[in-house]
């Protein structure tokens, strides 16, 4: 059943209710109105003759008349009246109804701003109504929830980020001073301290170019060029570049992919999603482990796969991992902490490019897995 179809049905079944009731008034004033008229012409007139005849001491045929001319005669005067209050008090409480009706709506918008966790609650007959509003709550807090808790992120990452350029920036100028105040030192001091603030250097800019990501976090608007590449030469040489974050560790990482997969898409793009996820792989393995990339096409799809032994990320993380500002490790590692923006920035690309990304982790080891659509065959030419 479509949304529109089930739309109508539950407003069917609300207007149903309320020509029951509308038409359950109707027959009460109706009913009301004959018994009225059917009281005047019996026991009623003869209970009138005889109070006035008793009360003001009147013969009975001159209280008959004094009946007859008031009552009698202008029965439908007085129908006609007992209508038009019938008619008023069904519409009066008609108006009631339906005026309830809306303050309950009214109530119920009110309790989506509510910060109570409380279900909204309506009339039986609105219980379409009272699920919609519930949903929109439960759909409201969570969005206000991961709001807040990305906020919150981003303002630990801003502090943790200002801190971590402080000790860099702090490093640099003392070595820089140190050489300018000292000019007696030896060739292989003065080597040693430029080396020094030439790597701290390197992690200031690294951390600067973490606070540009984050102000330019919007990859929908970025345009895709797409061309056909090569996977396993592109994951091979990204190998090799990340061989001096790797081997001190004694870590390496294995490429298993079939040299003619060619996948379509934009090679920068795909480029910086395999770099980050293993960036990420190479920051949470286990020293002396292998980091195993394979890929083949199953069908229409390319699967891409990136198996690391490290910790078990609990599931809960796992539900988390790819939004903005996300870090597995609450205490940030000023070596490798990054701004959490790479596994997220991943989903965005590979999001771009019609594919899906997840990751599963247990003691096996964790395994990021990315599906792309493969490269479409030429149809064969017919003779």
């Amino acid at each position: 059943m479509s949304k529109k179809t089930a739309r109508k049905s539950n407003y069917y079944q609300f207007e149903r209710k309320m020509m029951r009731k509308m038409f359950s008034l109707i027959l009460i004033s109706i009913g009301m109105v004959l018994f009225l008229r059917e009281l005047i012409r019996g026991r009623f007139g003869e209970a009138v003759v005889t109070f006035l005849a008793s009360k003001f001491r009147l013969d009975y045929l001159d209280a008959l008349y004094i009946y007859k001319t008031t009552f009698r005669e202008n029965l439908d005067i007085i129908i006609c009246i007992a209508i038009i209050i019938a008619l008023i008090a069904v519409f009066r409480y008609s108006v009631h109804w339906v005026t309830g009706y809306f303050n309950e709506i009214s109530a119920g918008c009110d309790a989506l701003l509510d910060e109570s966790r409380e279900l909204i609650t309506l009339s039986p007959e609105m219980s379409f109504l009272e699920l919609k509003l519930n949903e929109c709550k439960n759909v409201l807090e969570k969005r206000e929830r991961d709001a807040r808790q990305a906020e919150q992120r981003k303002n630990d990452l801003v502090v943790y980020l200002a801190h971590d350029i402080r000790t860099p920036l702090t490093s640099v100028i003392g070595y820089l001073d140190l050489m300018n105040e000292a000019p007696e030192l030896s060739a292989e001091q003065r080597a040693k301290y430029l080396s020094i603030t030439l790597d701290k250097s390197y992690r200031l800019e690294q951390l600067i170019n973490e606070f540009f990501e984050i102000t330019r976090f919007n990859l929908q608007s970025i345009p895709l060029n797409r061309e056909n590449l090569h996977l396993s030469y592109m994951l091979q040489q990204m190998v090799e570049e990340f061989y001096p974050i790797l081997s001190p560790a004694g870590k390496t990482a294995h490429v298993h992919v079939p040299e003619d997969l060619v996948l379509p898409g934009d090679p920068d793009k795909l480029a910086r999603v395999f770099n980050n996820i293993l960036k990420n792989a190479a920051a949470y393995s286990y020293p002396d482990t292998v980091i195993e990339i394979r890929a083949w096409q199953e069908g229409s799809q390319v699967r891409i796969t990136f198996t690391n032994q490290g910790p078990v990320i609990p599931p809960e993380n796992l539900r988390s991992i790819f939004e903005k500002f996300f870090r597995l490790d609450s205490a940030r590692s000023t070596g490798t902490g990054g701004a959490g923006l790479g596994l997220a920035i991943a989903k965005e690309i590979v999001t771009a490019h019609q594919g899906a990304i997840s990751a599963a982790s247990s003691e096996e080891g964790t395994v990021f897995s990315i599906s792309l659509p493969a490269l479409e065959k030429e149809p064969s030419p017919t003779n």
